[in-house]
């Protein structure tokens, strides 16, 4: 596989994805929103810019570079075990998937963490954008939990492009402002995380906050006994955030790319 086609796949679904789902939020919004959709915005997809530069400036060879230079050297369970092949590369798409969920329940339960993610948890609302909303320390950090669950599995290449498109995809899906049929919904979350039950996850009620950490496959949480099917209010009269950084304020990007080095309880 050509290492060099990854930043255009990558980008293609990106693009794709925000433009059906922000549509879709515009067709069949799920919740009215309570900031200006422009901060927002402008906000959340700005600090994309400062991420995406972050990343390819410390990490020029990307996960799918990183996966091609572990098989070159032969790291890993792969080639240790003579594993290859499509069967080999849907296990680590699998594997990939409960790694991330598991570093998503570290960043809540480690203090230090938990002020990284916070920033992602304090958007006063939560549609498409929210999904693309995560600290750049944090994010570097995750590169780096990721190079090492791709260099200890030896996953090849291909696996780890289609499950970064997956994650891409399917966090801005769930993150979605938008409605889906009730029983559509009881259908996909049995496998696939939905926007309503994603959106659990972004409730300002602790007990709620720390439940539903996937992000992809829905059976971490499952399993793990972490599974809220509904917020305790209903999705209309839930509050989406946190108790601090309520100021509107704290939506622009300057603020929030500070809120970990902060207490949050009053912007100056």
């Amino acid at each position: 596989m050509d290492a060099l086609n990854e930043p255009l796949i990558r980008l293609s679904s990106f693009l794709g994805v925000l433009a059906i789902m922000a549509a879709w939020e515009i067709i069949a919004p799920r919740r009215a929103l309570t900031a200006p959709k422009s901060l927002r915005w402008a906000s959340n997809l700005g600090l994309v810019a400062v991420n995406t530069v972050a990343v390819r400036l410390l990490f020029p060879l990307a996960g799918v570079g990183f996966a091609l230079l572990a098989e070159q050297r032969g790291w890993g369970l792969g080639p240790l075990l003579g594993l290859s092949g499509w069967p080999w590369a849907f296990v680590c798409v699998i594997a990939l998937d409960a790694a991330i969920w598991a570093q998503h329940v570290a960043f809540h339960r480690v203090p230090v963490l938990w002020r990284l993610h916070r920033m992602h948890h304090a958007d006063q609302d939560i549609d498409v954008t929210t999904g693309l909303r995560f600290h750049t320390v944090e994010i570097i950090l995750s590169m780096l939990i990721k190079f090492a669950v791709i260099a200890a599995l030896g996953a090849p290449a291909v696996a780890v492009l289609i499950f970064e498109v997956l994650l891409n995809a399917t966090s801005m899906f769930n993150h979605s402002n938008v409605r889906m049929p009730a029983r559509i919904d009881a259908v996909v979350r049995k496998v696939i995380v939905t926007p309503d039950m994603h959106r659990v996850h972004h409730s300002a009620d602790p007990a709620e906050t720390h439940t539903n950490f996937g992000f992809n496959l829905s059976i971490w949480d499952r399993l793990a006994g972490l599974y809220t099917p509904q917020p305790r209010l209903g999705h209309d009269g839930m509050t989406i955030g946190l108790p601090i950084f309520r100021d509107r304020a704290e939506l622009r990007l300057d603020r929030m790319l500070t809120q970990p080095l902060r207490d949050g309880r009053k912007a100056p």
